[in-house]
């Protein structure tokens, strides 16, 4: 049994190609509408988002792990950038040879390796 063998004419594909396109920017758009347009979020609403209590990302800050800025009165304010660049630098692996990010060893778990 052969298989039926089929031409079309490309240019018959067109709009619908542009619709489809069309529909997905548009749900694109609407997601990202969705999303916070806040330029920055304070230590404890970041840690929220990354599922860390607010000491444990100020820990992360203080240790380099990851960038935040400072605004008026010192205040701490990280981008969403910043959270995602964070998320990004420590992939996980199922060694374990990337729970630290950047490779540098906290004092703690220096203390821990001697072990």
């Amino acid at each position: 049994m052969q298989g039926a063998a089929f031409q079309f004419d490309p240019e018959l594909f067109k709009p619908l190609i542009e619709q489809a396109v069309e529909a997905a920017m548009l749900k694109i758009e609407n997601a990202r509408a969705t999303v916070s347009d806040r330029l920055c979020y304070s230590e404890p609403e970041a840690a929220a988002m990354l599922g860390l209590e607010p000491h444990q990302l100020r820990d992360e800050r203080l240790r380099g792990r990851i960038k935040a800025s400072s605004i008026v009165c010192r205040r701490i304010r990280y981008t969403r950038a910043d959270l995602m660049d964070y998320l990004l630098s420590r992939p996980w692996s199922k060694d374990g040879s990337a729970r630290t990010g950047s490779g540098e060893l906290g004092k703690w778990e220096r203390l821990n390796d001697r072990k």
